[in-house]
């Protein structure tokens, strides 16, 4: 199935949808270069988009729309445990990856939420390095923007 892509303005500058038709496969935020691909909406799009606005207006904690990433197991343990930090909360690196059961492998973490390519949807936000922030697909500002907007609606 061919995918579509579709970028509207929101409070952090303009996103980026792809959609297969089926699921969401990825989430562009304004720092990131897009692919080349053909323009267009679907229901499934629709109703991401109703959902972002619905999180970027403090009126959503969690997203419930079909997604799609490629990724190796550990990655998908790693995305799935991210879902799972709660609303207005972090976890570090490490501290994520204790909870899904591969305490060493704080760096391998660092690296799938740097992959995760559905952000704000699968919120690697929350997860903050232990000594900082940390670092973010988005860039820095836009992860502060998203800590601070979830802690203001918690």
């Amino acid at each position: 199935m061919t995918s579509i892509i579709r970028t509207y303005p929101t409070l952090l500058g303009r996103i980026s949808l792809v959609s297969d038709g089926t699921a969401i496969t990825a989430l562009y935020l304004p720092t990131e270069n897009l692919p080349a691909m053909e323009e267009g909406e679907d229901d499934v799009m629709r109703e991401a988009i109703a959902q972002i606005e619905e999180y970027l207006a403090g009126n959503r904690r969690t997203f419930d729309i079909p997604t799609r990433q490629d990724g190796t197991d550990f990655r998908r343990e790693v995305w799935n445990g991210i879902s799972d930090i709660p609303y207005g909360r972090t976890r570090t690196y490490g501290e994520l990856a204790e909870a899904i059961g591969h305490p060493r492998a704080y760096r391998a973490v660092g690296t799938s939420c740097g992959l995760n390519r559905l952000p704000i949807i699968v919120p690697c936000h929350r997860v903050v390095a232990s000594d900082g922030i940390g670092s973010y697909s988005g860039g820095i500002e836009i992860k502060r923007r998203l800590l601070v907007l979830e802690e203001e609606f918690r």
